[in-house]
């Protein structure tokens, strides 16, 4: 297992340190996810009209939201993965019983 690294990024203006055992790169690519959330809100003035603390709120529900997408898209792309492989594995058998009969008829297969 890697070490823990600790990385200074910059969230909503203020210079924070977290902590994680994932790479500095990938830990300044949240901040500037987060940061990239918070632009896209403060453009709206209803946003900013907020307390802090249900800005905060808003933007959690934001972030899980984008979170439950992303992992259903996942769920959708991994059936649809399964779903070719079946093809494939079909169309595989279907090869292997055409050139079991192409044999049996005395002739040799193509390819």
């Amino acid at each position: 297992m890697a070490g823990k690294t600790d990385a200074e990024v910059i969230i909503g203006g203020r210079v924070l340190t977290l902590s994680g055992y994932e790479s500095e790169e990938y830990l300044q690519r949240i901040a500037s996810y987060i940061n990239g959330k918070l632009d896209e809100y403060n453009k709206d003035e209803g946003f900013r009209k907020q307390s802090v603390d249900l800005q905060n709120i808003l933007l959690e529900i934001n972030m899980a939201d984008d979170y439950f997408k992303a992992k259903k898209q996942i769920t959708e792309l991994e059936d649809k993965v399964k779903e070719k492989e079946k093809e494939i594995y079909d169309l595989k058998h279907d090869l292997i019983n055409y050139q079991v009969r192409l044999e049996g008829k005395g002739k040799k297969p193509v390819g």
